[in-house]
């Protein structure tokens, strides 16, 4: 008997679609917000996120300092919201992310940065959200219902949208380009075959593994293992890993490594290698590794879109790994869809 799709998968295989989505509707927003920031030339950036949301954020910071050359910094929500500091943010752009746009804190610190001097862009999937109620501008990611409680197609659209606000910032032609070619290309991501990785995780404890932008989808694979598997899932940057986690290395210890097609692919590449010869059982999305294993995966338009791909192929095999294990993904155990922190 075929086993009954589970609500995770569903919205896995709709990624591409709901990014084409947004793509197609969301122009006139992301060009208008665009403009009044690029007014406004702020020196730096703030983020107001939790969770997935954060790591979007990670993602995004990455891709603001390596495309537009500004610093961003994360931001604690509970520094408004329990602590009542004023943060003293003029002229700076504060991207506040989030699926719901219901979470106090996440709404308490975007108003009081807004009210302190920042521009601030709410990014999320409820364009009538009391986070968009606060903030200077909102862009809708347009995912649709996502109604299993991992959020898949929340993140992949919250990166699409905050990256599309930086390219359109900049004007940079090429980034843009490979953004609109998306949907095509995590439409073939979706079918990129992990079983070999999937097979390999048979404890509870594994690690994950990323360098710059890719080490935000590594953030996002470490919680998704926590989430819907019940792993104690760590995830570290390539450049870390090797001071003091490796000593909890032992034969057969998996580990995925997910690169891009960067400036650091070859130094993480080597890191995994060298993970490898300890004995664990390293798997990497790249075609360069010597002693650890290529993940099939879906290179794109652009390097700093490759993660994008990484991490919906990734989303199919954490699917195949919880079932695996008996666990519903659609319903993680303790978990919620919207958690309101205050």
């Amino acid at each position: 008997m075929t086993p009954k799709q589970t609500q995770m998968r569903r919205e896995i295989e709709e990624i591409p679609v709901a990014v084409d989505r947004l793509l197609s509707r969301d122009g006139e927003a992301v060009s208008a917000t665009a403009a009044e920031i690029s007014a406004r030339d702020p020196a730096h950036l703030i983020s107001v996120a939790r969770g997935s949301s954060d790591h979007a954020c990670t993602y995004l910071k990455y891709a603001a300092e390596l495309v537009l050359g500004l610093p961003m910094a994360s931001v604690g929500p509970s520094v408004a919201s329990i602590y009542g500091a004023t943060l003293r943010v003029p002229g700076a752009v504060c991207l506040s992310v989030s699926q719901s746009g219901q979470s106090p804190d996440i709404v308490r610190m975007t108003e009081a940065a807004t009210a302190s001097g920042a521009y601030s862009v709410a990014i999320t999937n409820d364009a009538a959200s009391p986070l968009a109620g606060v903030a200077s501008a909102t862009l809708d990611i347009h995912a649709g219902p996502e109604r299993s409680v991992a959020a898949t197609k929340t993140f992949v659209t919250s990166l699409v949208s905050g990256l599309w606000l930086l390219a359109e910032w900049k004007g940079d032609a090429e980034l843009l380009a490979a953004i609109r070619a998306l949907p095509e290309a995590l439409e073939r991501a979706t079918r990129c075959d992990w079983s070999e990785a999937a097979d390999a995780i048979k404890g509870g404890s594994l690690f994950t593994l990323g360098r710059g932008p890719s080490w935000a989808i590594s953030n996002e694979a470490a919680l998704k293992f926590k989430e819907t598997c019940q792993i104690h899932a760590e995830s570290y940057s390539s450049a870390e890993v090797l001071h003091g986690p490796v000593s909890i290395v032992e034969a057969g210890f998996p580990v995925i490594a997910f690169a891009a097609r960067d400036a650091a692919e070859a130094s993480l590449v080597g890191v995994a290698d060298q993970l490898a010869a300890k004995g664990a059982q390293v798997f990497v999305t790249s075609d360069e590794p010597g002693g650890a294993r290529r993940l099939p995966h879906e290179r794109t338009d652009h390097w700093l879109t490759d993660p994008i791909s990484g991490i919906v192929s990734f989303y199919a095999m954490v699917e195949q790994v919880a079932r695996r294990r008996g666990i519903d993904p659609d319903t993680p155990r303790h978990l919620r869809k919207v958690t309101e922190t205050v």
